[in-house]
């Protein structure tokens, strides 16, 4: 079974994200930002995370380039709030600097789901 880092400053999107993806059967670890997700990392070696971008403490560009440099196999995922025109600007920045993939909030079950799996499978 993978396990999952799922790295927001939002409880309830948090929170979500971590039912999508248990009720998935993916074991789940959660971190409000990441500092505390670097630490989560170090103890249970997730396969894959999921951060924002917009978040407190260590923010979310700066949280992907601390992963390439002490976890560079773990997949990454960043998620955008698609209501803050400012957070859809670093959509190419998150990429450039390491995610894998990019989805925008809001985001259908099914697409974050496709995403993982996709993530989780491919060699690269």
């Amino acid at each position: 079974m993978a396990t999952i880092l799922i790295i927001d400053g939002d409880t309830q999107s948090r929170m979500l994200l971590r039912m999508t993806l248990e009720r998935a059967g993916y074991k789940v670890v959660v971190a409000e930002n990441g500092k505390e997700a670097m630490k989560c990392q170090r103890e249970y070696q997730a396969d894959l995370i999921i951060t924002d971008i917009i978040m407190p403490e260590k923010k979310g560009i700066e949280t992907i380039i601390a992963f390439r440099i002490e976890f560079p196999d773990t997949k990454i995922i960043a998620i955008l709030d698609g209501g803050r025109i400012k957070a859809v600007e670093y959509s190419p920045t998150a990429a450039t600097f390491g995610a894998h993939r990019v989805l925008v909030k809001p985001f259908a079950k099914n697409e974050i789901l496709e995403a993982v799996q996709g993530l989780l499978t491919s060699k690269a």
